[in-house]
């Protein structure tokens, strides 16, 4: 496996966003083409990171390349990849991504999917159907045996585009969404008035 190596991560998270798309997301037997992602900064409003350091964001503040993990909305988790400097504060949330592995596996965690594309078209369903919770915050994504990203090429982003991101409140016209215009795992595209 070709593993990013952690100068990959240690960037400005709006670059890294961009380019983990095609890159391949592994949690144990289940792999998926990265094919969504959202850049998250410490100046950004809608970053967990905006208010400074706490227990809950730790992660965020340490070394690029780990997992910031979180639990959302009483019954959800999400999963982040640090990036930029170490106190920096910046994170890169896996939006969605495209099943290549342990297919079967993943849809017999994520149950309520009744399509193909619904297995892993946001970011709190790649982290159920990749079975990521709370254990796997802070993971070293360059050194685990675990859970990791891969530079495994299936097939290239022939097409990038950006969006405002999704599902925030404060912070939410900046165009820091990015995603594979060519991928029908990729979630909805936001609407605001």
């Amino acid at each position: 496996m070709n593993r990013l190596p952690q100068e990959f991560y240690g960037r400005d998270p709006l670059v890294v966003a961009r380019e983990l798309l095609g890159k391949v997301l592994v949690a144990g037997s289940c792999a998926g083409r990265i094919v969504e992602t959202e850049a998250y900064r410490s100046d950004d409003p809608a970053s967990h990171s905006f208010r400074g350091e706490t227990a809950r964001n730790a992660v965020m503040f340490g070394d690029a390349g780990r997992l910031y993990v979180y639990f959302t909305y009483g019954m959800h988790y999400c999963a982040n990849v640090v990036s930029g400097s170490r106190g920096e504060g910046s994170a890169v949330l896996i939006r969605a991504v495209e099943p290549l592995r342990g297919v079967e596996l993943m849809q017999s965690r994520r149950t309520a999917a009744r399509r193909m594309v619904d297995l892993t078209n946001g970011p709190a369903k790649v982290c159920q159907a990749f079975g990521i919770d709370l254990a796997a915050n802070g993971v070293d994504l360059v050194a685990s045996e675990q859970i990791t990203v891969s530079d495994e090429v299936q097939s290239p982003v022939i097409s990038v585009q950006s969006s405002a991101r999704v599902g925030i409140s404060r912070g939410r016209e900046l165009p820091w969404r990015f995603f594979d215009t060519d991928s029908p795992y990729v979630g909805r595209t936001p609407r605001y008035d």
